[in-house]
């Protein structure tokens, strides 16, 4: 059953604006999406990567219109801004950019189950999936107001955490480790986090490469179990061997980075997942594009099912 709109404000949540005449460009040539398809109405997700394809942060892109300046957001991490702003400064070069961390005034506030306009800050569409609903940018004071307007509940972070995780979307540091995974890994291939035809970016080369050669062995990828819900980190097992980790979890729904090939092999031969002695099931979301363990690849000359195929 639907519920009525709700809202959060998100306190893991910051704000890096880049701005000046040479913004859009600048930022093309170095993030994972296509910034020219970026606009006050249509945000883009992203990630900024290592020339070796690992993710340093993943943010969404929202343009603002002129009449407020201008410019476009960067909704990241809040503990991952200063180091954002510090990395495009090394890229700046002659780059007719400013780029400022305006976490200290600036947040995130998040609304789903519903839709509404409000006055109050920035306002935008997940661009990641339609069923994370939005999100605005604005002074956290001005949360509350922002929520009124819209008509929506304002609750606590952890009611949008436990929305998302029901959606199996991931988030980093929970979910995946920044630094330490590939776009493809994190779903971003899934969750329009990256263009497969626009020009060079750091680490293109080899984020093209898993996606042609379809090398992404381990995802990130919903769980459901009951009772108890095992803490994050918490290594995946089937039976002894161990075939990933446990993510963020709430009310039943969890997310799981795991070795898809060995979950394919556990299950091939009934062989329980569990995490911490809790057993898991996997649970396919309807956004997934990529073969799912137990179900046949596109490639098979044999019927599947419909909806999935390798990449």
């Amino acid at each position: 059953m639907q519920s009525s709109m709700q809202a959060a404000l998100l306190p893991d949540r910051g704000i890096v604006k880049v701005a000046g005449d040479d913004a859009r460009k600048f930022l093309n040539g170095l993030i994972t999406a296509d910034v020219d398809k970026a606009s006050p109405a249509q945000p883009v997700f992203a990630a900024l990567l290592t020339p070796q394809g690992k993710i340093i942060t993943d943010f969404i892109v929202v343009e603002a219109p002129p009449e407020d300046g201008g410019g476009f957001f960067l909704d990241v991490p809040r503990a991952l801004a200063p180091a954002l702003v510090m990395r495009l400064g090394f890229y700046k070069l002659r780059a007719k950019i400013t780029v400022e961390d305006l976490s200290a005034t600036l947040g995130v506030l998040a609304i789903w189950n519903g839709a509404g306009r409000t006055e109050y800050g920035l306002c935008y569409p997940d661009p990641r999936l339609p069923a994370l609903g939005m999100r605005c940018v604005l002074p956290p004071p001005v949360a509350a107001d922002a929520a009124a307007d819209l008509n929506a509940e304002l609750v606590d972070a952890a009611q949008y955490e436990a929305h998302r995780i029901a959606l199996g979307v991931p988030r980093g540091g929970v979910d995946f480790i920044y630094g330490d995974a590939f776009p493809h890994e994190t779903d971003m291939d899934q969750l329009a986090g990256v263009d497969f035809h626009k020009g060079c970016y750091v680490g293109q080369e080899v984020v093209s490469r898993v996606e042609h050669r379809g090398t992404a062995r381990s995802r990130v990828v919903p769980v459901a179990f009951e009772g108890g819900a095992p803490e994050t980190g918490l290594p995946v097992m089937a039976g002894d061997k161990q075939i990933g980790n446990m993510g963020s979890s709430a009310d039943g729904h969890g997310l799981a980075m795991l070795r898809l090939d060995r979950v394919a092999d556990a299950q091939a031969a009934g062989t329980p997942i569990t995490a911490g002695g809790i057993p898991l099931t996997l649970v396919k979301p309807d956004w997934v594009r990529f073969a799912w363990p137990g179900e046949r690849r596109a490639n098979s000359p044999l019927s599947r099912p419909s909806g999935s195929f390798a990449v």
